[in-house]
């Protein structure tokens, strides 16, 4: 069986997962340098460039993705059996405390996929958030900023969303005043349409429509074509992209927001394979 040399084989997932030496280089305990050379040694190996250098970061080549998809793969396939041996099935649970708008729109549907990867790894889900905070392996929250061991999953930059049958029936909204005649649904307060609109030198129109404490219960109100909410367009994906819902404006609020990936102080193996997972599937949806 001819390999490549299996200490550039460790290295070179990380930065082709992270699309990037530094960050790979601070996730795997090394110097970025020490990434670059164990990159092109892999690259010497085997004939080809797998990445594309500029200025201003890497890229990977077509070789460099497909060689990354199977280098991924087997590492997993490698760390999962591993954290069978060492741990035993009684240890192969991970603890996920998220927002349960992240479970109802990111999660949920991907879920599946991880566990046909992973069968012997249990996902247990609690609420994230100051008033349910649990000991968690990983936890998904929301903000401008996070700590050392976070990584951001996707934006959470918020434009006017309703479902088509709205615009059907009230608009069309093809300007912003337009907006001043509907139903503008509020998620917690009327904050951030008030900001949206101030942007444009715009004062929120008087006539207030409803406001949910929860976020998915907004959406629902919005599925039902009962208004336009400001959404974080990247959490809605799957949506959007299936005709559910469809985006007004590109002007976006909360422009400096994401959605966070934090991990605990001490990771085990089926946490690490979870977390990875869920900044893979993150990257691959284009969000």
């Amino acid at each position: 069986m001819k390999l490549p040399p299996l200490t550039t084989l460790r290295a070179f997932e990380a930065a082709a997962r992270r699309t990037s030496f530094s960050l790979a280089a601070q996730e795997l305990g090394m110097t970025a340098t020490a990434v670059s050379q164990h990159v092109r040694n892999l690259e010497a190996w085997l004939g080809v460039a797998l990445f594309e250098r500029h200025a201003r970061g890497v890229r990977l080549t077509p070789a460099g993705k497909e060689f990354g998809a199977t280098v991924s793969t087997a590492l997993r396939q490698i760390a999962s059996g591993a954290a069978r041996i060492r741990q035993g099935h009684d240890r192969m649970t991970v603890r996920l405390a998220s927002l349960p708008s992240v479970v109802a729109h990111f999660l949920t549907p991907r879920l599946p996929r991880f566990r046909a990867l992973y069968p012997d790894i249990q996902v247990s889900i609690s609420y994230s958030g100051a008033h349910h905070a649990i000991p968690a392996d990983l936890t998904i929250g929301h903000g401008i900023a996070s700590g050392e061991n976070a990584v951001a999953l996707f934006s959470a930059k918020t434009r006017p969303t309703c479902a088509p049958g709205y615009v059907a029936k009230f608009g069309p909204f093809d300007n912003v005043d337009s907006l001043l005649r509907a139903e503008l649904l509020h998620d917690d307060t009327e904050a951030a349409w008030q900001n949206w609109f101030a942007a444009g030198g715009i004062s929120l129109p008087d006539n207030a429509g409803p406001v949910f404490a929860d976020f998915n219960l907004l959406v629902t109100a919005l599925k039902a074509g009962q208004g336009i909410g400001l959404c974080p367009t990247a959490l809605l994906h799957d949506e959007i992209a299936e005709g559910r819902l469809t985006v007004l404006f590109d002007r976006a609020a909360d422009t400096e927001k994401y959605y966070w990936l934090t991990e605990a102080e001490e990771m085990t193996a089926p946490a690490r394979l979870l977390a990875d997972w869920l900044v893979a599937e993150a990257r691959e949806s284009g969000l």
